[in-house]
């Protein structure tokens, strides 16, 4: 997914994804590179320094894997709500 956001993935956006996730029964995980970010941790997801464009693969595994991944897609497809 890509980060389209003027602000990138800074803290409201980190907080928005963080809390998403927290309602599933699913392990959620941001990867950028070689870096990895556990989705429900802000200050993981914040040191992955992810900028505008930046791209970043979502990966889910649990019982709640499918909406997880719908959930955060829909998050990175509206900007966080930000534009």
């Amino acid at each position: 997914m890509e980060v389209k956001n003027g602000l990138g993935l800074h803290l409201r956006a980190a907080s928005t994804i963080a809390e998403s996730t927290r309602s599933f029964d699913a392990k959620v995980t941001l990867l950028k590179g070689r870096h990895h970010a556990n989705a429900r941790s802000v200050t993981s997801l914040l040191m992955l320094g992810a900028a505008k464009g930046a791209k970043l693969r979502v990966r889910a595994e649990g019982p709640d894997a499918r909406q997880a991944l719908a959930a955060v897609r829909a998050l990175f497809e509206n900007r966080f709500g930000e534009e």
